[in-house]
């Protein structure tokens, strides 16, 4: 085998990546666009010229403010491991990655161990290990969130939950079953963990998920040889991360008139459900004001503030990467050069 086919078809999957998450956004803006009548296209228009922008600024320094967390975070990961970046390379390295996440998926995790190996002199292959245990880490934490959500959906979050659920089904199962399920379920899956997993094992697709677990909890494992404070502060940065997000929403609700009655409850549903959105389009274009718009009808915001909503605080967030990112890209570019002329 050319040992170069294999990048190639690296680059074609993330080229066909690209183009498929791309067009699920695209496609999402017209299927929206397609169901509105001029009125509304005119009403959605005069809510984005009536929103006070000031909040837009003020969430756009949130987006900023998380994003350096997660710089102060992802520094703590390479001390173990014998290195100190500085924090301002750190942070640029964190905005070029998100910014090179918009153009390729999964690109970013690559092009900011390159701007930390420029700028800092640390191995990619150094780095690489902190961004999957960074990952790994996020993952779980978001997976945990989406649990205390739907265990904690507030008020009205819940009561539509409920309805929409009823509408289609008859007989819903009150919240003990519900638990008495999961725990069956769990106490299930453990016997035949247990039982039938070493067996399995022979299998390849179910030792890629063992690999893929077994890694998980090693990556977890590895917070916990940062010592006591590095450890409690790793885990302080991510809760920050994570509230910044929500705080995000909350401010952008300011902006407009008819949300700025809505409060944290209302911001965490947003929050849910946009980051859904995330995963199903490049960027979460189309898909992401989508979801906060219906996010927000829960709460009986009408469809034309709730889109101008989504859209700002969307494009809130992409502006900061995009312009950010792009200055410290250009910064690592002229340290690049001058290195190679050195």
């Amino acid at each position: 085998m050319n040992p170069t086919d294999t990048p190639k078809k690296n680059r074609l999957k993330d080229v066909l990546r690209l183009v498929i998450f791309l067009g699920i956004g695209i496609f999402f803006i017209y299927w929206f666009l397609l169901k509105l009548d001029p009125g509304q296209k005119a009403a959605i228009w005069q809510s984005f010229r009536e929103a006070d922008y000031l909040w837009v600024g003020v969430a756009m320094l949130c987006c900023l403010m998380s994003h350096f967390l997660r710089a102060l975070r992802w520094q703590l990961l390479f001390q173990p491991i014998g290195y100190n970046p500085s924090l301002g390379n750190t942070y640029g390295s964190v905005l070029v990655a998100y910014m090179a996440n918009l153009a390729f998926p999964r690109a970013g995790e690559v092009m900011r161990c390159a701007t930390l190996r420029t700028s800092e002199g640390i191995p990619v292959e150094k780095s690489l290990g902190t961004v999957v245990t960074e990952r790994i880490i996020d993952v779980l934490a978001f997976g945990l969130v989406i649990i205390i959500g739907l265990l904690a959906m507030f008020g009205q979050a819940k009561d539509w939950l409920y309805n929409t659920l009823s509408e289609k089904y008859d007989n819903l199962p009150n919240m003990a079953m519900i638990i008495g399920v999961l725990v069956a379920l769990l106490l299930i899956a453990f016997a035949a963990y247990k039982l039938l997993w070493p067996r399995l094992l022979g299998i390849p697709f179910f030792k890629r998920i063992d690999d893929m677990v077994r890694g998980m909890v090693d990556g977890v494992k590895s917070i916990l040889h940062l010592g006591t404070r590095r450890t409690v502060l790793f885990l302080v940065y991510s809760l920050a991360i994570y509230l910044l997000y929500i705080l995000g929403g909350l401010i952008i609700f300011q902006a407009f008139a008819e949300t700025r009655g809505l409060g944290f409850d209302a911001a965490f549903v947003t929050y849910l459900f946009g980051t859904v959105g995330m995963t199903f389009s490049q960027g979460g274009i189309g898909v992401y004001p989508v979801l906060v718009q219906l996010s927000l009808d829960i709460y009986g915001i009408p469809l034309e503030v709730g889109t101008a909503c989504g859209w700002l605080l969307w494009g809130s967030q992409q502006a900061v990467v995009l312009a950010v990112g792009a200055a410290f890209l250009i910064y690592f570019s002229i340290r690049k050069r001058k290195q190679k002329k050195q």
